[in-house]
């Protein structure tokens, strides 16, 4: 019975402690709208390359 306090306390510091040194790190206005910009970026290459791949597959076949 004398380990519970110790038990709680020591989960209690370790939550805490976790919460508190959490390693996100907080993004502006700015760099969350550029991030954004580039992930739609990213998408839109992918589309061209998937539609490239898909003529370039319809030529071959005729």
């Amino acid at each position: 019975m004398k380990k519970l306090p110790i038990y709680l306390l020591f989960a209690f510091f370790t939550v805490s402690f976790a919460t508190l040194t959490s390693c996100r790190e907080d993004k502006s206005a700015k760099e969350k709208v550029e991030e954004g910009v580039e992930d739609i970026g990213d998408g839109i290459e992918e589309g061209v390359e998937e539609v490239e791949d898909e003529i370039d597959d319809a030529t071959d076949d005729n």
